[in-house]
């Protein structure tokens, strides 16, 4: 059990699709901190960055061009454990088979317009909040929930 900071994109099929508030509601009611969000432009060089693991793929283009249809918007959440609770809130990538209840199992019928990208590591989401947020974007701010979110052992780990 550790305080965790992750980061989610909610992708331009979320955007377009007016899905912003419903997204970040659940994430909300979860009891995750959102402690920065930033709508944006995603370009070529951040997303040559950001999917540099796929740059060999033979879909890698359609992806950088899908993620650069409309805006999207970055968020950075706080909490106990937040990238596997994320992720696991988030479902399968293929919208198809994500099970309903999960942001893609309500959301998405598609592997690529999947609505979400998520940190899926400790590591990844380091990189990826330094990538799209600038220190002076993400606030540390007390919660006056937090006592409500978590037990007294839990709520002194934060």
């Amino acid at each position: 059990m550790s305080l965790e900071r992750t980061l989610v994109i909610l992708k331009p099929s979320a955007v377009q699709r007016g899905l912003i508030g419903e997204i970040t509601t659940r994430f909300e009611r979860k009891g995750l901190h959102l402690i920065g969000m930033k709508m944006m432009q995603l370009t070529d060089e951040i997303l040559n960055e950001h999917y540099a693991h796929l740059s060999e793929r033979p879909f890698f283009q359609r992806v950088k061009n899908s993620m650069m249809a409309s805006p999207v918007v970055v968020c950075c959440y706080e909490g106990v454990d937040a990238i596997q609770i994320v992720r696991s809130m988030t479902g399968a990538t293929n919208g198809r088979v994500a099970i309903p209840g999960t942001i893609r199992g309500d959301y998405s019928v598609s592997s690529q317009e999947n609505i979400i990208h998520t940190s899926d590591s400790p590591k990844a989401a380091l990189e990826e909040i330094a990538r799209f947020f600038k220190p002076e974007e993400l606030f540390e701010y007390k919660s006056c929930a937090q006592s409500f979110l978590y037990y007294q052992e839990e709520y002194q780990l934060i």
